[in-house]
């Protein structure tokens, strides 16, 4: 199991590494394109399709692996498990080509419920010689191991979220969040509170608080997710008022909605 606050340790250290080594130089392997970015396993589907495709220069060799995702103490918590497979589990992508990964469940969700996971990409790196600089001299090459992240969400029968052009429904009967805010101080720092009560996941993004006729963007683009019965809190640069109202785009929405404050 590994958190948001481990991972972004593990970026400050690589941040680190690169400043200690002024002296090296830093290359990149290689930049894989991942569609869809948002895929599903409905109800009566037994496998997905997730494609990669290498855009770089040099071979990409990717690990891949479908984590279980859950968030509890505010923040994501991923779990190994084995209900849905990613195949095959390990690519090796020449430049210009495209890989299949094909995403297959071994059991089947509960009715009306939603079950959430993250499918992790690992590029591996190849060895690379060290970089000649002239009269002799040679500099280390640091090469990143790129990590990418893909959410998947899984339906149980009688429960949906995505829209697809391809199937028959009444958008009506779609699952939707049921979101409520508030604002909490902890330690001098103010934080805001986002509770997801419905069936199925919230994707914030576009967030902002609207406060005397004037609209304050949170942040630019994705906020986070808040799973179903989750709670996410993320950090305030000022403390709104009393009367503001938080906005947000959920899951994509073609407009904001307003988020009715916590009673």
């Amino acid at each position: 199991m590994y958190s948001t606050s481990r991972r972004l340790q593990a970026v400050r250290c690589a941040v680190l590494a690169m400043a200690l080594l002024g002296a090296a130089q830093a290359s990149a392997a290689s930049s894989v394109l991942i569609w869809p970015i948002d895929p599903v396993l409905e109800a009566d589907q037994q496998a997905s399709a997730l494609w990669l495709e290498n855009r770089g220069t040099e071979t990409a060799n990717l690990q891949i692996r479908v984590f279980a995702w859950s968030q509890s103490g505010f923040e994501d918590q991923y779990q190994n498990q084995r209900e849905v497979i990613g195949s095959p589990p390990v690519a090796k992508i020449a430049p210009g080509q495209k890989q299949l990964v094909r995403l297959t469940r071994t059991r089947e969700v509960p009715p009306g419920q939603e079950l959430a996971y993250r499918i992790i990409i690992d590029e591996i790196p190849s060895a690379q010689p060290p970089v000649a600089e002239g009269e002799g001299k040679t500099a280390a090459a640091i090469r990143f191991q790129m990590r990418y992240s893909v959410p998947l969400f899984a339906y149980g029968a009688g429960l949906w979220s995505k829209e697809d052009s391809t199937r028959q429904r009444d958008p009506k009967s779609a699952g939707v969040p049921e979101l409520s805010w508030r604002k909490v101080a902890v330690d001098g720092r103010n934080y805001v509170e986002v509770r997801n009560q419905g069936a199925v996941h919230a994707r914030l993004t576009d967030v902002a608080f609207k406060q005397a006729g004037q609209t304050r963007p949170l942040v630019e683009g994705l906020l986070g997710y808040v799973l179903p019965g989750a709670i996410m809190r993320w950090p305030l640069p000022a403390a709104p008022t009393a009367d503001a109202a938080l906005q947000v785009r959920v899951n994509g929405a073609p407009q904001v909605q307003s988020v009715a404050p916590a009673r």
